[in-house]
């Protein structure tokens, strides 16, 4: 009966402090979020002269990371590290590092997200929030309730940040301890970007599609062919990790030679794989896709997120997804803008081996009716993703045979 007063005691002061931080987290994200709209605005209508200095900015970003970064520049992966009590706490400077590297990615066009930015702010001020708390495990949950602020913030998607933050950190288990405080830093974020008129992409989908054994079994293949989808920008990112530095040893002369040619690639394509990828994802529902439009832009988010550009791959897998479900649609028979909707969450699902927050991410974009073809095809993507993972530190839970 103790424990079970302290435990509710601890998660009430918990839930309190969640509500500063959602609201500190949803300010920081509308900052970094209307300046990053008026960046890929600014690079949109100048990319001719932007992209040739790519590789320069990546120079500079690489150098600033190395000059007042001091360990910042592992971005995600000291979240990870702090969750698996490898480090105590993330340094505050990672906030101004991860906005303004990444909207120089963004001006020069870099093929990155937003996203990884966002999740990596809320969890750098919740860490710090949970910290000055002195409950159990407070840094880890309040900095779980911080990417689920960032994460909500910055998309406006409350429940599929929260689940994200709970299930992302390890395989196959999920932090129900941080739930409550996960919901409230997430409403409030997004209460507070909503005030301050940061937009929220929604597309309500006009198909039906029922669920008979033909269309089961198309699902099903569709699922399978996106779960190889989001295995293949994993894998293509854990090798690109390993093979690049041992062809340029030096990080700065690493991003400025791959950069540069990466910028002089994007001015051939005429600015098509640069950025978020929105442009992809627009094109999947209007039906303006080219069939390499998925590989290409997979290739271009991988080489510039593993030399050294910053954002996230979240947008950018959400463009691969909707570029390969609208062709994938065409094979398999299905209406388009479903597979293009399918593909947008559960490639990101396979890639980062979560389930339920895709299924979020599709009933709050799209639709809560499409609930169990999300569920249907997410599944089957997280099953045959490989095991493979964006994120190297990515612990598995696995199931122990009894004694």
């Amino acid at each position: 009966m103790k424990k079970y007063i302290f435990f509710c005691r601890d998660q009430l002061i918990m839930c309190l402090a969640a509500v500063p931080l959602g609201a500190v987290t949803g300010l920081v994200c509308v900052l970094f979020g209307k300046v990053l709209n008026r960046v890929i605005n600014f690079h949109s209508e100048n990319y001719l002269f932007f992209l040739p200095f790519l590789g320069a900015a990546g120079a500079l970003i690489v150098w600033c990371y190395s000059k007042f970064g001091k360990g910042s520049d592992r971005g995600m992966a000291l979240l990870f590290e702090v969750y698996q009590e490898k480090r105590s706490s993330i340094p505050l400077r990672l906030v101004p590092m991860i906005i303004g590297s990444t909207w120089l990615t963004h001006l020069f066009g870099g093929s990155a997200g937003r996203e990884g930015a966002a999740v990596q702010i809320g969890g750098t001020l919740g860490s710090y929030l949970g910290d000055k708390t002195k409950i159990s495990n407070g840094n880890k949950i309040m900095m779980i309730s911080g990417m689920a602020a960032g994460f909500s913030g910055l998309f406006r998607i409350p429940l599929a940040a929260v689940f994200f933050s709970l299930e992302v950190l390890r395989r196959g288990a999920i932090e129900y301890s941080a739930l409550l405080p996960a919901l409230v830093s997430a409403y409030t974020a997004n209460c507070v970007t909503g005030l301050f008129g940061l937009e929220k992409f929604t597309r309500h989908l006009n198909c039906e599609i029922s669920l008979g054994i033909p269309e089961f079994m198309k699902l099903i293949l569709l699922g399978v062919l996106f779960g190889l989808a989001g295995m293949l920008f994993s894998l293509l990112m854990k090798k690109l990790r390993a093979f690049l530095p041992g062809l340029i040893k030096n990080d700065i002369l690493r991003i400025l030679a791959f950069g540069t040619a990466i910028g002089l690639l994007s001015l051939v394509f005429r600015d098509r794989y640069s950025g978020l990828g929105t442009n992809l994802i627009t094109d999947g529902f209007s039906g303006n896709i080219m069939p390499w439009d998925f590989a290409l832009k997979m290739i271009f988010t991988a080489l510039c997120l593993t030399i050294g550009y910053t954002g996230g791959e979240f947008t950018p897998l959400f463009s691969i997804g909707a570029s390969l479900g609208f062709v994938l649609s065409g094979l398999i028979g299905l209406p388009s803008e479903l597979c293009v909707a399918l593909g947008y969450i559960s490639v990101l699902g396979s890639a980062t081996n979560t389930f339920i927050s895709p299924v979020f991410i599709g009933a709050e974009l799209f639709g809560t009716e499409y609930i169990p073809v999300f569920m249907t095809v997410c599944a089957v993507a997280r099953i045959c993703n490989g095991n493979q993972t964006i994120y190297p530190l990515q612990e598995q839970q696995t199931l122990k045979a009894d004694e």
